[in-house]
């Protein structure tokens, strides 16, 4: 998601599956998630916040850590964690094209 400086709680929430209310919730739990606000009210979620809302979804969702313990590791390990992501999808994506070889070589 690139190319806006600001994006609505929609918006955030059709790109990460997550909903709104889960946003908000997160939002109060996780001190690094602090979308800006418009003069009404309104979030708007920099790519800073998309970020750490992939962070939180991974530790939560994928990892399967506890609130308490995915505070913990936001706080303290985020670099890490950044650096641990970005490798999985670069496997992800090693494993999707392995396998269109594999499927094409399977046809010859």
């Amino acid at each position: 998601m690139e190319g806006k400086l600001y994006y609505t709680i929609k918006e955030i929430s059709e790109f990460t599956g997550e909903n709104a209310s889960t946003l908000r919730f997160w939002e109060n739990e996780f001190k690094e998630l602090s979308p800006k606000r418009t003069a009404s009210g309104r979030r708007q979620y920099t790519e800073k916040d998309i970020d750490t809302i992939s962070i939180i979804q991974y530790l939560l969702r994928t990892k399967g850590m506890h609130l308490a313990a995915a505070k913990e590791q936001l706080r303290t390990n985020r670099q890490n964690i950044s650096f641990r992501m970005k490798a999985l999808e670069k496997l992800e994506d090693v494993r999707e094209r392995l396998e269109l070889l594999r499927q094409a070589l399977n046809k010859i």
